[in-house]
């Protein structure tokens, strides 16, 4: 299928071609006709899937063949995003597609001035790309009005339920005119998602692609078993491999990611750290040396690595274990993308392990090993997790499939680190 068999119209097809769009993606193929028909969509489908192009184009479309009544624009789209990076990257791929387009766009978060942003506002946009917070705060201060929106895109509803807007969600969601066209993109389908959804769309269409418990074929996936101690000399070993290019670290806290690039630059690797804590100005510098690889390693945390998209990515590595599986599956995603081969290494202690089972139970897939390195912990610790991950996939081990969720609550509750989680989801309000 190409681009023209969707019936996008020639602006749109012309500036696909100047960006090598040769063929839509399996979401883009199954949501752009529904979109273009007026339905509703509850779109499921993990980063890196091409979803920003399957409810842009058609968005762009409608709004380049309606005519405008007058000179004042007035908000006909918008579309929320979870961070700072993502609506960036959104408000990106939109100027991008809408060369040739009369059609004006602008994007607004918090962590900078909001002075050039009520600039824009002012003068009148057609599509408006916001992060929650700062969409509310500047609604309540008389700066945007939503009553001619006659689109409404929630990205990545998981990752904004997960940061704590829901609030801020419903308190938009009342602001908008009840008739419009809404599309909902998540990478799970969760009850709390589909309980969201359900108050968002009328009879939607429901398009999903590569499953949440899948990873790419293309992503070889290596883990490393270490004692807390020897983690970062062990992350240093591993990055004096030269074929280690252009590698995104993963860290569950953001004192841990500033930890972990002030250690890999006091030892000659540059590296830059970016989370929610960071300012704007920073936060996008570190991502600019990042993709024109400036910049070797990017230390991230999970809610701030969402919008980090980079072209021919050769690793991801989880310094720390992440503890939900399905966000191993979305950090591992960000390599091996579009055809090209990449790496997956996890750095593994004792007190991870719960975390490393539930992966390998949600992938199906026992993870390789690597046994012979200078930090690997003592043979006996080894051969007792070895025998963990083979019992996972022993028929008719159920009982800790069915009590999972006790498991993993419990787990949390003992884990110091989740208190410190929590703490940084409330705080990360600022995106």
């Amino acid at each position: 299928m190409t681009f023209s068999e969707l019936k996008l119209i020639k602006p749109l097809i012309t500036a696909l071609d100047k960006l090598n769009y040769t063929q839509p993606t399996p979401i883009q193929q199954q949501a752009i006709p529904h979109v273009l028909d007026g339905r509703d969509i509850f779109g499921c489908a993990q980063t890196g899937t091409g979803k920003t192009a399957a409810f842009s184009l058609p968005i762009l479309q409608f709004l380049s063949l309606k005519e405008q009544n007058n000179n004042r624009r007035f908000i006909k789209a918008l579309v929320l995003a979870p961070t700072r990076e993502l609506a960036l990257q959104i408000s990106d791929n939109i100027l991008a597609y809408s060369k040739g387009l009369n059609i004006s766009h602008t994007t607004v978060f918090g962590g900078v001035s909001q002075q050039n942003q009520v600039k824009d506002l002012r003068r009148g946009v057609d599509i408006l790309i916001a992060t929650p917070g700062r969409l509310l705060d500047l609604m309540n201060q008389g700066f945007v009005d939503l009553r001619s929106i006659e689109f409404f895109v929630l990205d990545e509803a998981d990752r904004m339920l997960d940061m704590g807007f829901i609030n801020d969600i419903r308190k938009i969601i009342t602001k908008l005119p009840a008739k419009r066209q809404t599309l909902f993109f998540s990478a799970t389908a969760a009850p709390d998602i589909m309980k969201l959804a359900d108050t968002l769309l009328k009879n939607p269409v429901k398009v999903s692609v590569t499953p949440v418990s899948s990873a790419s074929e293309m992503v070889s996936q290596r883990v490393y078993y270490v004692s807390k101690e020897n983690k970062r000399s062990l992350l240093k070993h591993l990055l004096k491999d030269n074929s280690i290019e252009h590698a995104l670290v993963f860290t569950r806290t953001k004192r841990g990611a500033d930890r972990v690039a002030k250690e890999l630059n006091s030892s000659g690797i540059l590296a830059a750290a970016i989370h929610g804590d960071k300012s704007q100005g920073a936060r996008t510098k570190a991502l600019k040396g990042f993709k024109d690889r400036s910049i070797r390693i990017l230390v991230a945390t999970d809610i701030a690595s969402r919008g980090i998209d980079v072209d021919k990515l050769s690793h991801v590595i989880n310094y720390e274990m992440p503890e939900q599986a399905e966000t191993y599956v979305h950090r591992i995603g960000r390599t091996g993308r579009a055809g090209s081969e990449g790496t997956a290494l996890s750095l593994c202690t004792a007190d991870e392990m719960p975390y490393l089972k539930d992966i390998s139970k949600l992938i199906r897939k026992d993870i390789e090993i690597v046994k012979s390195h200078p930090f690997s912990s003592n043979e006996k610790q080894s051969a007792g997790i070895d025998q963990q991950i083979i019992s996972n996939h022993r028929p008719g081990n159920t009982p800790g499939h069915n009590n999972k969720q006790t498991t993993n609550k419990n787990r949390r509750r003992q884990n110091p680190r989740h208190k410190k989680n929590n703490n940084e989801k409330r705080n990360s309000k600022i995106l």
